[in-house]
């Protein structure tokens, strides 16, 4: 791919069809190797899936199957390299690197890497991606074992651990490659570091020393962080929406009270949720739970807040299938959205149940429990008025 010939190439096969994929092999064939042009339309087919993550640099990266699923989104490697910038720091090894999302958000900030992996492969696309950018003066790629890597000349490290095997997802820090115990000390031998894990992670699992920052992306949750040294504060729990960014520092706050369901109803972010800082956006809203395990915050007034979603509620209800059927056609609705959280209920579920929808008008529905029972929500996004506190 790297070739004149290659690169033409995949430049041809920039906005192809998959749908036409088979025409199109058997004409290029009759032009190019075959081998050659099977490679260049599975790059061409993983460019097009991480533009979702990489935006217009996706057209001129190279990318493996795994390179894309694993990677950082642009936005979130971005936004964890200003946070670097902004300590002065210089140079970082980037353990793990991958096929390099990380490592070239570092340099773009002006910060010199060392992007480290084991596999030879990724380390190619790594290095061509580097190259490809216009960063290879600040990124160097080195195929071999992290473990070996002397972290004395460096100002921080960066790790992101393999969280896949043969069997798919990990959920056990210590069965990462590298495990997550070995990330830690890597940690601590630095004056800055940060470490990539699942968002999922148990709280028990955060080192005491470390700062966990949860990331959300356009509302989707897409990582979590641990910082050592002066990148972050001991102890502290944060929770970081993207665009923005905007970041809610827990406060150590008690768990909310709980009362009946109000006039508004908040539903936080994801990041918020898995920071278990929903009490903290309870106190923002002047708010209470609705049932003390689920992370659903209500209120009787309208307080906007950026972390948390707010609809206006205009019925409480017992869960009941026929009785959400008649309100909503007597009522005119044709678009629904189901939200749950506390329910066995599935919202596809429950949308085949009360079809056909007719009519204009929209309202959301959510599927939960209120002091205990299960019971439906029916309401509308709220209109925003002023700047989100």
């Amino acid at each position: 791919m790297l070739t004149d010939e290659g690169r033409a190439l995949l430049a041809g096969l920039r906005d192809f069809d998959p749908a036409a994929e088979l025409a199109v092999a058997t004409r290029l064939r009759r032009e190019h190797p075959a081998e050659l042009v099977s490679a260049a339309l599975g790059q061409a087919r993983l460019r097009q899936r991480a533009a979702a993550k990489f935006g217009a640099d996706a057209a001129v990266m190279f990318f493996t199957p795994n390179g894309v699923e694993q990677a950082t989104r642009t936005a979130v490697a971005s936004y964890r390299a200003a946070r670097f910038a902004a300590l002065g720091v210089r140079r970082v090894a980037d353990l793990c690197c991958g096929i390099g999302g990380d490592a070239v958000a570092l340099a773009r900030a002006g910060v010199a890497v060392l992007a480290v992996d084991r596999d030879p492969l990724t380390c190619a696309v790594a290095r061509a991606n580097a190259a490809a950018l216009g960063l290879a003066d600040l990124i160097e790629v080195r195929c071999g074992d992290v473990a070996e890597v002397e972290l004395g000349p460096f100002d921080a490290v960066f790790v992101d651990p393999a969280r896949r095997g043969g069997r798919g997802r990990i959920f056990d820090p210590e069965a990462y490659s590298p495990p997550l115990s070995w990330a830690v000390e890597a940690a601590r031998k630095v004056p800055a570091a940060a470490l990539k894990i699942a968002p999922g992670v148990p709280h028990e699992a955060v080192p005491e020393d470390a700062e966990a920052e949860w990331i959300s992306d356009g509302g989707d949750v897409k990582e979590a962080v641990l910082w050592f040294g002066g990148a972050g504060t001991a102890g502290a729990r944060r929770a970081t929406l993207l665009p923005g960014p905007r970041v809610l520092v827990g406060a150590g706050l008690p768990d909310p009270g709980v009362g009946p369901v109000g006039r508004f109803l908040y539903e936080p972010d994801g990041a918020v949720i898995r920071a278990h800082l929903v009490a903290d956006v309870a106190e923002r809203v002047d708010g209470r739970l609705i049932d003390p395990t689920i992370a659903y915050v209500t209120a009787d007034a309208l307080s906007p807040t950026p972390y948390a979603s707010a609809y206006e509620i205009t019925d409480v209800l017992p869960f009941n299938v026929k009785r959400l059927k008649a309100l909503l056609r007597e009522r005119g609705v044709g678009t629904l959205t189901v939200k749950k959280r506390g329910s066995a209920v599935e919202p596809e579920e429950l949308r085949k149940k009360v079809r056909p929808l007719k009519g204009q008008a929209s309202t959301t529905v959510f599927l939960t429990r209120v002091a205990g029972a299960p019971s439906m929500l029916l309401g509308h996004p709220a209109p925003v008025h002023g700047p989100l506190g």
